[in-house]
C-alpha cells in the first residue's frame, strides 16, 4: 500500500508499535508504556484502567497483574482485552483489540525477579481490587510479608503476565484540521493475515 509511508511504513505492525513507542520514551514524561486497557464483566459492561506494557513480542503485548483482581477475572472469563496508547507529546495512538492467554511460566518469573525488591513485596501484600480497611492495614502486611519472604521473594501464585494477540490494531496520527491519518490492520484471527485499510478520521 503506497500511501503507507513515513511513520506508517512496514510490513509488520508490532515492529512499528516498538518503534513508535522508542520514539515515545524520546518525549513521553512519565510512563510512555501506559495502556488504558478495557474488559468487560458479566454483565457486558465495560471496566477501563491504566496499566503498563512490559513488551511487545512478536505476535503479542504483554502486561503483567494480580490473578486475582477485578481485571484478571473480567479478562479471563471472556478470553478477551482491549488496550489504546496515546502520547500527547507525538499525537499519536495505537489502538488493539484481541484475544487473551496467560503469561506465567519462566518470563514471568524472570520479570517479577527484576522488579525492584518493594514492588515484589508489595505483590504479595496486596489483595487487588478487594476492599482495604486502611493504608495502615496494608502496610502491617507489608511488614508481615518482608520479614516472611526475606530480600528474594519468588513470584506469588496469583501474578503473572498477560498476552494479548490481536485481531486488529490501528495506528493513528493527528492531521491538520481534525483530518488524522489512521491505518487498522485486521484479521481474522490472531494467527491469520493481516488487512490493512485506511480509516477516515
Amino acid at each position: 500500500m503506497s500511501e503507507r509511508t513515513g511513520i506508517f511504513a512496514g510490513d509488520d505492525p508490532f515492529a512499528i508499535a516498538r518503534k513508535w513507542l522508542a520514539e515515545a520514551e524520546k518525549s513521553e514524561p512519565n510512563d510512555p508504556n501506559a495502556i488504558a486497557l478495557a474488559s468487560v464483566d458479566g454483565d457486558g459492561l465495560p471496566n477501563v484502567r491504566m496499566v503498563l506494557l512490559k513488551e511487545i513480542e512478536d505476535d503479542a503485548f504483554v502486561f503483567y497483574t494480580n490473578y486475582e483482581s477485578r481485571k484478571a477475572a473480567e479478562i479471563e472469563a471472556s478470553g478477551k482485552a482491549a488496550f489504546v496508547m496515546h502520547w500527547k507529546s507525538l499525537r499519536r495512538q495505537i489502538r488493539v483489540r484481541g484475544t487473551v492467554v496467560r503469561e506465567d511460566g519462566p518470563k514471568a518469573d524472570a520479570y517479577f525477579a527484576s522488579r525492584s525488591l518493594k514492588s515484589r513485596l508489595g505483590a504479595w501484600s496486596s489483595r487487588q481490587s478487594q476492599p482495604l480497611a486502611s493504608r495502615a492495614t496494608l502496610m502491617a502486611e507489608v511488614a508481615r510479608r518482608t520479614a516472611e519472604l526475606g530480600t528474594n521473594p519468588p513470584r506469588p501464585p496469583f501474578w503473572g503476565g498477560f498476552r494479548i494477540a490481536p485481531v486488529e490494531i490501528e495506528f493513528w496520527a493527528d492531521g491538520a484540521f481534525r483530518l488524522h491519518d489512521r491505518f487498522r490492520w485486521s484479521r481474522e484471527a490472531a494467527e491469520g493475515e493481516w488487512s490493512i485499510a485506511r480509516l477516515c478520521p
